[in-house]
């Protein structure tokens, strides 16, 4: 991934995982509808595709490990030690 542009897709931290998995199924849709159209051939919608798809992966792993991390804590209380 290309940090040097601009995030297509901004996460704000907050959004829950649930919604960063519909956000990426609807992409990975459009991925296959775009290929099956034969429209993977413009490299820079393709780029852009591709690169709001890792970003959407990395909110939604980020969102799912930061909720088990919370519901751990809720469950069994502070890890100390």
């Amino acid at each position: 991934m290309n940090n040097d542009l601009e995030s297509t897709w901004p996460w704000d931290g907050h959004t829950p995982a649930f919604h960063l998995r519909l956000r990426l199924n609807e992409l990975r849709n459009e991925r296959v509808l775009v290929e099956r159209h034969g429209l993977d051939t413009n490299a820079v919608y393709m780029t852009d595709l591709d690169r709001e798809i890792a970003e959407v992966i990395a909110a939604y792993t980020t969102a799912t490990v930061t909720g088990m991390a919370v519901l751990r804590r809720e469950l069994s209380g502070p890890q100390v030690g």
